[in-house]
């Protein structure tokens, strides 16, 4: 590549933090402008640098690599960002993915790796491993579809009350959560069945679990 991709990279792990930025350096066409050991510090040097691409560890103590995406999202800063973590769960991926991450490197996969899905990533393209559940983007761009039409489907109120079906919880549980009586909660699931198609709460349960999450 001729041109030179700049880095922040985030980790609370000392040793990786200092190890990854030295296999980036030693890239050549790849410089790390910061090293960040919390979420605070990755946002505050993705404001004062505005680099091209953010390597993130998920697990990091207070402000998570989480709400560090979710933060960037909210203050409109554009930053390709390459998740780098021990394990991830298909909700956090998928989450990450919605709130705009195109590439994920697992911490036991080669150094090697990590550069080749950087310089992936900042050529506009998408990088997950394979060991990740047999996700693809394309599938996790599918389910966020999924959800938004049934964001359009349902009232906000209808939505609470799928989920709140989904963690198990009986009409009267319901009822008492949010505040109304079990007869208004009957009237609800009728109303969702009718819309979601499904016919039981078993079928509702499995619905919200899967698009709503």
């Amino acid at each position: 590549m001729d041109q030179t991709v700049r880095v922040v990279v985030a980790d609370d792990h000392p040793l990786v933090l200092q190890g990854v930025a030295w296999l980036l350096d030693q890239a050549g066409d790849l410089e790390v402008v910061a090293r960040c050991g919390s979420g605070d510090a990755a946002l505050e040097a993705v404001r004062a640098h505005q680099p091209d691409i953010l390597v993130l560890d998920l697990n990091m103590p207070q402000v998570s690599g989480m709400e560090v995406l979710r933060l960037a999202a909210q203050e409109g800063l554009r930053i390709r960002v390459v998740l780098l973590t021990a394990d991830l769960h298909e909700d956090d991926l998928f989450e990450a993915v919605r709130l705009g991450v195109r590439g994920v490197i697992l911490k036991d996969m080669a150094p090697e790796q990590l550069v080749r899905c950087i310089r992936t990533v900042h050529g506009g393209g998408q990088w997950l491993e394979a060991h990740l559940a047999g996700w693809t983007f394309d599938r996790l761009l599918e389910r966020e579809a999924a959800r938004q039409q049934v964001t359009k489907t349902l009232s906000q109120r209808e939505i609470e009350l799928a989920r709140l079906v989904a963690e198990g919880l009986r009409n009267k549980e319901v009822a008492f959560r949010l505040g109304i009586t079990e007869g208004t909660v009957k009237i609800h699931l009728h109303r969702i069945y009718e819309k979601l198609r499904v016919s039981s709460r078993i079928e509702l349960a499995n619905y919200a679990r899967r698009e709503l999450g």
